[in-house]
């Protein structure tokens, strides 16, 4: 049985709290559980208790069985002196007949609360943390009330926005408080589409925006600095656009340091891709957008229509991209623009964590409401894991709904955290 159990039990006190007594015999009144600590030290901070009519104000530790406490080494840990009592779930020192003690040597007053858990909330419990199915509380999911679902979504959805928040203000940090570095750094990671999100974003702390822009005017200048660095520009010469790449880089790439950073051709995956999300032309995309736009910045953090946003993102690339897919093979079919599924992921991965992170850097809220509102005005995704959602009776309509499954999803119901779920925690109960 995982501790998270005894945390969701002692939080809410899922126990008979009558007649509460230590291991030694003194009698313990909860005046305050505490708060529960998501980082190192004792489990729950700021507790208030009674024990043998004595208040007392610290911490508390929770284990499986009292043992533990020796087990993790408490005994020799300055950090666990302000324990206040020992909350376990069964006491087995008769069998190991060791004295459990803080680290200042004083005794620590065990509650045993095994025997006070009804049956059927642990069984209930280990149903869904034992479920194989990947929605662990999917045979019951119809029962959960929907003003508790949607409320789980919601928080599941800023927990969402919180945290790819945090990574964009990485990035932030990375690039010394540049957000219009960051901004480029995240849509490169982003136009990548997953299978080639790492090398994009290798790219981009490559060449900085700042050397793309002063190249603007001259597209194909942009285009060789991508392709050459990406280490995607072919050793022969199959046509004159290819040369006048290679020409290109050769000046580029000594003006500005690049031929010592060159990405490794096969760091690129081709594996399984439709044409249209060929490295080659998401780079060719990626650099006629970084040229039309003079901030990039600027159009995402400050463009409130969907609609506008949507159809700037949708950007054909140079003439010779209209045709190719890969270097030197013409293809009879024209190759297209980025298309629109597209640009909304780029709204959903790339915009949206970006005004939740400028939101938090400015401390105006309005920039989180303005990325939950994009969020709404888009449609759901499709992928596998909205699909199992729906399947299930989940609507899921928009951007949010999908975003929120997803988090939901992977942060919970395959991490088996159904206490930490509001829909979880209301079936165990």
């Amino acid at each position: 049985m995982p501790e998270a159990f005894l945390y969701f039990i002692w939080q809410y006190q899922y126990f008979t709290r009558n007649n509460l007594i230590t291991t030694d015999g003194d009698v313990v009144q909860i005046l305050h559980t505490g708060f529960r600590n998501h980082n190192a030290g004792p489990d729950f901070t700021n507790a208030r208790l009674l024990i043998a009519d004595v208040e007392w104000v610290g911490t508390v530790e929770m284990h499986i069985r009292t043992s533990d406490w020796l087990a993790h080494r408490h005994q020799h840990d300055r950090a666990y002196d302000n324990v206040i009592l020992h909350v376990v779930w069964q006491d087995d020192r008769a069998i190991h007949s060791r004295r459990v003690d803080r680290a200042d040597g004083m005794p620590l007053p065990t509650l045993e609360i095994g025997p006070l858990v009804d049956p059927g909330l642990l069984t209930r419990y280990l149903g869904l943390r034992e479920s194989p199915d990947a929605i662990p509380c999917a045979s019951q999911f119809k029962s959960v009330s929907p003003l508790r679902l949607t409320s789980m979504l919601d928080k599941a959805m800023m927990q969402r926005l919180e945290r790819k928040a945090a990574g964009v203000q990485e990035i932030v940090k990375q690039t010394n408080g540049d957000w219009e570095e960051a901004a480029y750094q995240l849509l490169a990671a982003n136009m990548g589409f997953k299978i080639n999100a790492d090398p994009m974003a290798q790219l981009s702390r490559a060449v900085p925006l700042k050397s793309i822009l002063k190249h603007r005017d001259v597209l194909v200048q942009a285009e060789a600095m991508l392709f050459g660095t990406a280490g995607l520009l072919p050793d022969d010469e199959p046509d004159d656009y290819v040369r006048a790449l290679q020409r290109e880089y050769r000046f580029l790439s000594a003006k500005y340091l690049l031929a010592g950073k060159q990405i490794m051709p096969h760091a690129w995956k081709w594996g399984r891709l439709r044409p249209a999300n060929f490295p080659t032309l998401r780079l060719a995309q990626f650099a006629c957008l970084l040229t039309r736009q003079a901030s990039l910045f600027s159009l995402f953090v400050g463009t409130a229509e969907i609609d506008r946003l949507v159809k700037t993102l949708q950007i054909t690339p140079s003439a010779y991209w209209q045709t190719h897919y890969r270097f030197g093979k013409e293809t009879e079919k024209g190759a297209p623009a980025l298309g629109q599924s597209a640009a909304e992921n780029i709204v959903i991965n790339t915009v949206v964590p970006l005004l939740a992170a400028y939101a938090h850097h400015r401390g105006q809220p309005a920039y989180i409401d303005r990325a939950i509102t994009l969020l709404e005005q888009l449609p759901s995704e499709k992928n596998h894991l909205t699909e199992n959602w729906e399947t299930l009776g989940l609507g899921i309509r928009t951007a949010f709904d999908s975003q929120a499954a997803i988090e939901l999803h992977n942060e919970f119901c395959s991490q088996k955290k159904c206490l930490s779920c509001q829909v979880g925690a209301a079936l165990v109960r």
